[in-house]
């Protein structure tokens, strides 16, 4: 259930709902508009009855969310979600870029594809520490070095971090060095671990399951919301289908209506997508044209001898030649694309 509160609503009108709210075994999540005070009511509220609510003094109205997902709804939160890391802010007019190897492998591979993605445009650098694998003898990560080597390029470069964690025992290291937490396709539905970054207070990148719709995406975005953690974006990285020319099918249908359906930031993954790195830049280029807040884009400086996803990856002069195209698109649809800031300004996770 939603209350919407009057435009003139006095603090002590609200104060008054939150501990009605709180009285009745429930939590309360407050979104504040330019003209309205909404409180979203999570729990279990069946048995409440909206026109009671609706008599309380500052009360406008009360309704049920007739979303399954609640607090991931537009219903709940009309505006954007704008997640803000330091100068960085996703979910707003600019379209965020983030781009590194699918692998951390060495110090050197590390450090010379930061250096090369923020020449060319990135803000974030993504690269993993920790890999699911679909076969148990693939390459599964170098683990924290791995994690240490992402900090260590962080500084180099002032780009922010973000890298996947894959167990909730994991989370707290993870959450140590990196700036943003990535919850992968395979782990979507990994309840406990969406529970456990939804207690810390890093953003998560939630990727869509590679078999999974586009409401249970939301309903597992609402696991990591209903824990008090707000700042969630979505990620469309191709769902599996009857076609096999491409690694995946890349859902663009999904992009506009999960801006539609949520406030939430939406990221592209166009990499996974198609699995094909000659394709990579006209999917970004529709991801952004479709109203994508970011695109998260594979680049390695020696695809070929990649330890993991070479086939997808771009070489820094084929990122360079994206990310030029994609600042045309955005500015034929009145966006434009962040661009990096010095190294001595960056955010180093606490």
């Amino acid at each position: 259930m939603i209350i919407v509160m009057k435009p003139n609503a006095s603090a002590k009108q609200i104060g008054h709902v939150l501990q009605r709210i709180e009285d009745a075994g429930f939590r309360a999540h407050i979104s504040r508009g330019e003209e309205r005070t909404v409180i979203g009511v999570i729990g279990d509220e069946r048995h409440l009855d909206p026109d009671q609510w609706s008599l309380l003094e500052g009360v406008e109205r009360a309704m049920r969310v007739l979303r399954p997902y609640k607090l991931a709804s537009r219903e709940f939160h009309r505006e954007n979600t704008v997640i803000e890391l330091g100068d960085v802010h996703i979910g707003g007019d600019q379209i965020v870029i983030m781009a590194g190897p699918c692998s951390v492998e060495s110090k050197e591979q590390i450090l010379a594809t930061a250096q090369a993605v923020k020449e060319a445009g990135a803000v974030i650098l993504r690269g993993g520490a920790f890999k699911p694998r679909t076969s148990p003898y693939s390459f599964q990560g170098l683990g924290e070095e791995g994690l240490k080597l992402l900090a260590e390029a962080r500084e180099a470069t002032g780009l922010l971090i973000v890298t996947e964690v894959m167990s909730p025992d994991q989370v707290p290291l993870v959450a140590h060095y990196a700036d943003i937490l990535q919850i992968g396709a395979r782990n979507m539905q990994n309840y406990p671990l969406l529970r456990a970054v939804g207690e810390t207070n890093r953003p998560v990148l939630l990727k869509r399951g590679m078999s999974s719709t586009v409401e249970e995406l939301l309903l597992a975005a609402e696991y990591v919301l209903s824990q008090g953690n707000y700042q969630v974006m979505l990620c469309e990285r191709g769902i599996r289908t009857f076609e096999r020319v491409t690694r995946n099918t890349f859902d663009l249908n999904a992009i506009p209506v999960l801006k539609e359906l949520t406030h939430l930031p939406v990221i592209a993954d166009p990499s996974h997508g198609v699995g094909l790195w000659q394709h990579v830049a006209p999917v970004a280029r529709g991801a952004v044209a479709a109203g994508a807040d970011g695109l998260l884009v594979e680049v390695h400086p020696d695809p070929a001898n990649a330890w993991s996803d070479g086939a997808q990856s771009l070489t820094p002069e084929n990122f360079t030649r994206l990310v030029e195209e994609v600042v045309r698109v955005a500015e034929a649809v009145g966006r434009t694309v962040a661009r990096p800031a010095p190294a001595d300004t960056s955010t180093v996770a606490a």
